[in-house]
């Protein structure tokens, strides 16, 4: 929760007790405290400036961070990734098992263990279990791999690491708009805008500096996330040699 000043809780205490001593029966206005004061003044606005505000913020900022889940095609992926224009980095986690993902420019590598790699790099499933499946699983366990941009993996997972197409995707909200009240995410004072009141979504913009987007839920329960690290830079770095793996044309997938 975000302390209260001294002063301001001075100034609560005060305007409360003034309205108490002058109500005498009739119906006063002007006694409660404005929500929206000492923010941004967002909270005063419709709905669709609310997110169209967090959707202009979001893209003037070169660096995020996103974590939560993300329903696709009918499976679950939990996010923990950062991201900027020239890439990402971060873990996915689908069907228990958890991979890293890093993007630099267009070169994509991925890394997981061979568990991961025996079920196949789409998780659909592994080959035979044989002996040789097992050898190509432990040659590619702990290595960051390359992944061939032919390769349907390359395309199922770069959107993962892509700032502006994930978040084109995301921060948009279906149906009638409508404001929910002012709330608190991770300690950020928030305003909550909702589409066809909950159904087609939730988005909640900080109220405090840039209205940025701080929590969505996506509508048709299709996941949560939270944004945190609004500008905030961070390292993206090629692995090392010794560490990296050129797989070729195409990962094994079954």
């Amino acid at each position: 929760m975000i302390p209260i000043s001294q002063g301001r809780s001075r100034r609560a205490t005060l305007a409360g007790a003034v309205c108490a001593l002058l109500v005498t029966g009739t119906a006063l206005t002007g006694c409660s405290e404005d929500p929206n004061e000492g923010t941004n003044g967002v909270g005063r606005l419709p709905a669709d400036q609310i997110q169209s505000r967090a959707q202009k913020a979001a893209d003037s900022v070169g660096t995020v961070r996103l974590h939560g889940s993300v329903v696709s095609s009918g499976r679950t992926y939990t996010l923990d990734m950062r991201l900027k224009e020239e890439g990402g980095v971060g873990s996915v986690t689908t069907k228990g098992e958890t991979f890293r993902l890093l993007r630099i420019d267009d070169e994509l590598y991925l890394k997981a263990d061979a568990g991961f790699w025996g079920q196949g790099a789409d998780g659909a499933g592994g080959g035979s279990g044989g002996e040789a499946d097992a050898a190509a699983a432990e040659k590619l366990a702990s290595k960051y791999v390359k992944v061939p941009q032919g390769d349907p993996s390359y395309k199922k997972f770069i959107g993962f690491t892509d700032k502006s197409v994930l978040l084109s995707g995301l921060l948009t909200l279906h149906g009638t708009l409508a404001t929910d009240g002012h709330h608190e995410q991770s300690g950020v004072r928030t305003v909550r805008v909702t589409g066809d009141e909950g159904s087609g979504g939730t988005l909640d913009v900080s109220l405090e500096g840039k209205p940025y987007p701080v929590r969505l839920v996506r509508a048709g329960e299709a996941g949560t996330l939270t944004f945190s690290a609004w500008g905030t830079d961070f390292p993206l770095e090629e692995p090392a040699e010794d560490e990296t793996l050129d797989y070729g044309k195409q990962l094994p997938t079954s």
